[in-house]
């Protein structure tokens, strides 16, 4: 038979149809070869106007066809097939969005699957946040719609026994039918000890909170790193320190503290693997906090990368850690000057509440975390 490429035209009636490639990062490799080396021929377009089926034994014009390839992650994907796509990058839902995707689309959807009437059912807008916030850990709905699938035939056998119910759900009702809450979002940001900074991270499921502990014990200088970080997330760490050392005076720490102190910094949640270039800034809080034994700003949160010199590098995925930010109560975020315009295309209403304070230099973010003059 002809491949599926070629079939597909046939079925499209085609010459110039929308492909969409689903799940692409997810391409197998066996002994019967690597379908990622036969996708480089059809997605190129100085090679697929010449493209070659074996079953036709003939070339086809696959120019006019309109590629379209999803994919959870581009690591995953060979450089060569990747080098020939134009990446578009699309972040997750915010609550909001989720909450309007929940109310128009899944809700009705759910309803009439369970054979439930309008007014049988009605989550109010506190309860649909609860389910997002307590119960799903993604980017999308998915898993949203399996809740709101679960909630609905807790209901539906309600109605079918005849037993008495609410049709309006509060917070409690949700709780009862779906269980203790599976994710906790709140976090304690107020009367942080010295030494305990607050990061913001992007994950594939949005925008989270990352706490950096430091503490400081006797010893001969050693640095220990322990939370399940990459390796960027340790260069970060030493590069921090190196920096530390280097301005030490600056900011009132004695040298000689250095070599008869022993660093422990530490990221809990260390069962879940953590790395990324967005944790410079908040490594430096940390350990700068710990020797003057000084605590940092309270409900401030930051991101950014950081180098020897000094200099405070952008980071990507704003827009996500500002949501993430305004979720968990965070009142300032601080970040490299040159996501200021990424900070600005993220709509108002996202942003509303939230302080920025934008950052060139390590120094700076050093005097304002500490409240120190210059």
């Amino acid at each position: 038979m002809p491949g599926r490429i070629i079939q597909s035209v046939k079925k499209a009636r085609a010459a110039n149809p929308c492909f969409v490639l689903d799940e692409i990062d997810k391409v197998g490799k066996d002994f019967r070869g690597d379908p990622a080396s036969a996708l480089l021929e059809v997605l190129d377009p100085e090679q697929n106007s010449s493209f070659h089926d074996n079953y036709l034994e003939m070339e086809y014009d696959l120019s006019k066809v309109l590629f379209i390839a999803t994919a959870n992650t581009l690591s995953t994907i060979q450089p060569a097939l990747l080098d020939r796509m134009e990446i578009i990058q699309i972040s997750g839902y915010s609550t909001e969005e989720k909450t309007a995707i929940a109310e128009k689309h899944l809700i009705p959807k759910q309803l009439q699957e369970h054979g439930l009437k309008k007014g049988q059912l009605k989550l109010t807008e506190a309860g649909l946040i609860k389910v997002i916030q307590d119960y799903t850990r993604e980017s999308g709905v998915r898993s949203l719609d399996r809740q709101i699938a679960q909630i609905c035939r807790s209901v539906a056998h309600k109605v079918a026994t005849g037993a008495k119910f609410k049709p309006t759900l509060s917070e409690e009702d949700i709780e009862k039918i779906l269980g203790p809450r599976k994710f906790n979002m709140e976090r304690f940001l107020g009367g942080n000890p010295p030494g305990v900074a607050i990061g913001l991270a992007w994950t594939s499921v949005g925008g989270e909170i990352l706490f950096i502990e430091t503490s400081l014990s006797p010893g001969k200088g050693g640095l220990k790193l322990t939370g399940n970080l990459g390796e960027v997330m340790k260069e970060s760490a030493v590069t921090a320190l190196s920096y530390l050392k280097a301005h030490s005076q600056e900011y009132g720490i004695d040298p000689e503290v250095f070599n008869k102190t022993d660093i422990h910094v530490h990221v809990p949640e260390g069962a879940i693997p953590k790395d990324g270039p967005s944790a410079g800034i908040t490594m430096l809080s940390a350990l700068a906090s710990a020797f003057p034994d000084k605590p940092l700003r309270q409900l401030v949160a930051m991101t950014g990368e950081i180098t020897l010199r000094g200099r405070v590098l952008p980071v990507g995925g704003i827009k996500e850690k500002i949501l993430a930010a305004r979720r968990l109560g965070i009142q300032t975020v601080v970040l490299c000057d040159e996501n200021k315009q990424d900070v600005e295309e993220v709509p108002v209403r996202y942003r509303k509440g939230l302080r920025f304070r934008y950052v060139t230099e390590m120094g700076d973010v050093v005097r304002y975390m500490l409240q120190l003059r210059r």
